[in-house]
C-alpha cells in the first residue's frame, strides 16, 4: 500500500466521464475525469517545472523531470495515473536520451508502489497491457540498446521520416519495434506523429511527455488539449553556459500568436502544485 496522504482539491472545474479509479488510487488523487474529442484523441501533456519556468537541468544524468521535482512522491504517482490511463505515450528523441537505459513509459515503473492499482485501472478501461510507447525522431538516431526496444515489455513504435527509417533499418531494428515513416524530411509534424498512432493503435487517449520542441508542435497546430503541470516549489536559474528550457522552445507564440489556457484543475500535496490547463483546439 502508498504510504502517500492524499492530494488536496483546491479547484475542480475538469469535464468529461469519471475514470474508475481503484479506490487506492482515488483516495490519493480524488476524481480523474476526461473529455473524448469527437474526432481524434484527447491528448494532454505533462511535465513538472521549478518556479522560474525550467524543465530540465540540462546537465548529463541529471536532465530529467527527477531533479526538477526532488522526485516528489505524488508528481511520480500522478505521472503513473496518466500512463495507466492513456493508450500511447509519445516521447521524442531528446526525452529518450535524457532517461535511464532500463526506461519504459508505464505506470508501474514511475511509481512501483501503486502498479497493482494501475494494472486494476487499465483493465476496468478495457486497456489490459501497456501503452503504446511512441518515439519520434527525425534522423533516427536513438539507441536501440535499451531495454524499452529489446526487452519486449511494451509495445513500442518509432515515428521517423524517410532517412531515419534507412538509418534504423541498416543498423537492425528490433523486432518488438513497429516503424512508420511520417515525413519524407525532418521535422516530423505533430499531426503526422499522431496519425502515425492512429495506424499503430486506435486511441482515445494519449500522453505527451516529449521535451520542448515537439511539445511546441502539438501546442502551434492546436493538438494539445489539455496540459497538466507539476510545479515544484525550487528555483533551478539560468545562465549562459548551460541551455535550461521551458516545456516549450523552437516556436515563438505571444505576443502575435498567444496561447491562453484555461485553469480547470488545482490539487496541492505539501509545497508542489498540481495544475491542470484546457486548451482550445484549432
Amino acid at each position: 500500500m502508498s504510504a502517500l496522504g492524499p492530494l488536496q482539491d483546491l479547484f475542480d472545474a475538469t469535464t468529461g466521464e469519471d475514470l474508475p479509479l481503484p479506490c487506492e488510487v482515488a483516495s490519493l488523487y480524488g476524481k480523474l475525469r476526461t473529455p473524448r474529442s469527437p474526432d481524434r484523441p484527447h491528448v494532454i501533456g505533462n511535465f513538472v517545472s521549478s518556479l522560474d519556468g525550467v524543465v530540465s537541468l540540462g546537465l548529463p544524468g541529471k536532465a530529467g523531470g527527477g531533479e526538477i521535482s526532488g522526485f516528489n512522491p505524488h508528481d511520480r504517482m500522478v505521472m503513473g495515473l496518466l500512463r495507466a490511463a492513456a493508450d500511447a505515450v509519445i516521447i521524442g528523441a531528446g526525452t529518450l536520451r535524457a532517461s535511464s537505459a532500463d526506461h519504459v513509459w508505464t505506470a508501474d515503473y514511475i511509481y512501483p508502489q501503486l502498479a497493482d492499482a494501475y494494472r486494476e485501472l487499465r483493465a476496468a478501461l478495457g486497456k489490459p497491457g501497456p501503452p503504446l510507447n511512441v518515439v519520434v525522431t527525425g534522423s533516427g538516431d536513438i539507441e536501440l540498446e535499451r531495454r524499452l526496444f529489446r526487452s519486449g515489455d511494451v509495445p513500442v513504435l518509432i515515428v521517423t521520416t524517410a532517412a531515419g527509417a534507412r538509418c534504423l533499418q541498416k543498423r537492425g531494428l528490433p523486432p518488438s519495434a513497429q516503424l512508420e515513416v511520417a515525413a519524407e524530411d525532418a521535422p516530423v509534424s505533430a499531426q503526422a506523429v499522431l496519425d502515425a498512432v492512429d495506424r499503430a493503435r486506435k486511441s482515445e487517449l494519449v500522453l505527451i511527455e516529449a521535451g520542448p520542441r515537439l511539445m511546441s508542435d502539438f501546442i502551434a497546430e492546436r493538438l494539445l488539449d489539455e496540459l497538466f503541470l507539476t510545479l515544484a516549489p525550487q528555483v533551478a536559474g539560468r545562465d549562459e553556459g548551460i541551455e535550461r528550457p521551458g516545456f516549450v522552445g523552437g516556436k515563438l507564440f505571444a505576443p502575435d500568436h498567444p496561447v491562453w489556457g484555461s485553469l480547470v484543475g488545482l490539487k496541492r500535496g505539501g509545497d508542489h502544485l498540481f495544475l491542470r490547463y484546457a486548451f482550445a483546439s484549432a
